[in-house]
């Protein structure tokens, strides 16, 4: 598995875009780390780990804005429950909106 310094290491290289495709310029450090994965065989070849990595990043990034809800929910609630914010009801939203 992937720890998130080889997932950062490998996402803030320089990308250059040629043609259909995308070649990418990682440098010595980064793919020596690369090399290890695939000799680990956390990976078959360098695409794999790329793809691999970017997966790994799109379900970090993920969980941390489930978790950013979650906190703002639950900061809402203590809001709520302690009677900073007013809760109304269907009825007073009704006549509120005119509905």
């Amino acid at each position: 598995m992937f720890t998130l310094m080889h997932i950062i290491y490998i996402l803030q290289c320089p990308f250059i875009i040629q043609g259909d495709g995308m070649n990418i310029n990682l440098g010595v450090p980064y793919e020596a780390t690369i090399k290890k994965i695939i000799e680990k065989g956390y990976a078959g070849n360098q695409t794999e780990v790329i793809r691999q990595a970017i997966l790994a990043y799109e379900r970090m990034l993920e969980e941390e804005e489930l978790e950013l809800v979650h906190k703002a929910v639950e900061l809402e609630m203590e809001e709520i429950k302690s009677g900073r914010i007013k809760n109304y009801s269907l009825d007073e939203i009704k006549k509120i909106y005119d509905m």
